[in-house]
């Protein structure tokens, strides 16, 4: 395992290309493209804000920048969608890495600016304005624009199938919540459906693209899965009077949808009847012999005598006063460390926050934010816990490789773990300075892993017998 030496960066924005042959990072204002195997700058370019948002085109092309405060009045001879140059508001700038002295701005004007995000063929872009009046898709080819009115202020209200042919997106009308299908080919209406929701909260299409999962506010416990036609395939209520759904994710295969609740419970629904096939419990003692326990206890580094000197270089001594680590498997029973809720605060940090499948249905990994050190990893075919990642600081972020079952963890210092069916292990980032890493990304071949901390990024590049 190699890494890369730090990069700056702001606002956690560092992305891979879909392609995965470049890297692009914001710093501040600036936008940089970097080649992923060399890391050299390919690209430079300048916005007139704080970039607080990228995203690439699906086909690599083009690099979204979003800017969401107030901006200033744009002189440069960039086109202009709507054909106004003055406004009170810079939204959204769009870059070519093909002709690099194209780039066009998109200026909602007093509307402001809240989401924006390409749509899956990578030459739209739909703008949410402020206060969720409106959608704008803005198109690069033509230079039409089409609006979507009402769309719904939630956690997840836009939602795209997988193929890219189809687009949902939650309003909320007359006090009543709805979802509009479009085909975005052409962005014509294809269906429009109330749905049985209080308050919807959010929409996920399946990996298929055949149903659509709608579930409603925190507050009530309600999943509604919908056909593409509209249909209301099944509603699954798993209890009423307490705190509801918390997080929704699906398997890549499309035949279970995973139901995080505040309940600190996952329930398993299949795609065959819709009905509960198992539910998977976060106790805070694990007692299943049959489960492994992986600890991560610190280590003293050791140094040789004879390496030893006064004063100590710069290398040595981080080396010395760094806090290195490794994973002892302990014997169960084992106790968690759990951490009792704020009653009276808002959003309590409690429930299953984050749920990932891996790429070959085989595994769920899921965090209860009550135990906020411990990963869980259930077996999908045996429908059991398979193993426990308990870590010294709290779970941040993990993702799983793209390409085989290596689940990527970080917890904020500046360490990376990786587990997989073989094991789990422990590796230090070798860099000057404090480097705590809050997130990360895979490449999409499974070769490399982008690293993000607040102010830095640094890439690991893993060996190929790694990889394989």
């Amino acid at each position: 395992m190699n890494f890369s030496e730090l990069f700056k960066l702001s606002g956690l924005l560092g992305r891979f290309s879909p392609d995965g042959k470049c890297l692009a990072s914001c710093v501040q204002y600036r936008l940089v493209v970097r080649d992923v195997n060399s890391l050299q700058i390919l690209q430079l370019y300048t916005c007139l804000d704080q970039i607080q948002y990228i995203e690439w085109s699906s086909d690599s092309l083009f690099i979204l920048c979003a800017m969401y405060k107030r901006g200033i009045v744009q002189r440069d001879p960039a086109p202009v969608l709507h054909g106004h140059r003055l406004s009170s508001f810079l939204t959204s700038l769009v870059w070519s890495l093909e002709q690099p002295d194209w780039h066009c701005k998109i200026d909602e004007g007093s509307a402001g600016l809240v989401a924006s995000c390409w749509s899956p063929d990578g030459r739209h872009i739909l703008n949410t304005t402020e206060f969720h009046l409106r959608i704008t898709v803005w198109s690069l080819c033509i230079k039409s624009i089409s609006y979507i009115k009402y769309p719904k202020a939630c956690q997840q209200g836009l939602a795209f199938t997988k193929d890219g042919r189809y687009m949902a997106v939650a309003e909320r009308r007359d006090c009543k919540d709805f979802v509009s299908i479009f085909v975005c080919s052409d962005w014509q209406l294809l269906r429009h459906f109330d749905t049985e929701t209080q308050d919807l909260v959010g929409i996920e299409w399946a990996p298929n693209g055949c149903v659509l999962a709608v579930w409603d506010t925190c507050l009530e416990y309600k999943i509604l899965l919908y056909s593409l036609d509209g249909r209301l395939l099944s509603t699954y209520r798993a209890y009423e009077w307490s705190l509801g759904v918390k997080s929704v994710a699906w398997s890549p295969s499309s035949q279970f949808l995973a139901i995080g609740s505040y309940g600190e419970k996952v329930r398993i629904l299949n795609h065959i009847t819709w009905k509960k096939i198992t539910e998977f419990e976060h106790p805070a003692t694990i007692a299943n012999t049959k489960t492994i326990v992986y600890k991560e206890v610190e280590k003293s580094p050791s140094v040789e005598t004879e390496r030893l000197s006064f004063p100590p270089t710069r290398a040595l001594a981080s080396s010395l006063f760094s806090t290195q680590s490794k994973y002892d498997i302990s014997q169960v029973p084992v106790s968690l460390q759990y951490v009792k809720p704020v009653a009276d605060r808002a959003n309590p940090k409690m429930g299953i926050g984050m749920m990932a499948f891996s790429p070959d249905n085989c595994f769920l990994a899921t965090k209860n934010d009550n135990i906020p050190n411990a990963v869980w990893i259930w077996d999908v075919q045996k429908l059991k816990l398979f193993v426990v990642l308990e870590q010294l600081c709290a779970i941040q972020s993990f993702q799983w490789d793209p390409r085989q079952p290596r689940l990527a963890v970080c917890t904020g210092n500046n360490k990376v773990y990786l587990w997989s069916p073989a094991g789990c292990v422990s590796v230090q980032v070798p860099v000057e300075g404090d480097f705590q890493i809050v997130s990360l990304s895979w490449h999409s071949s499974g070769d490399s892993i982008v690293l993000l901390s607040k102010d830095n990024f640094c890439v690991c590049y893993l060996e190929r017998e790694e990889v394989k």
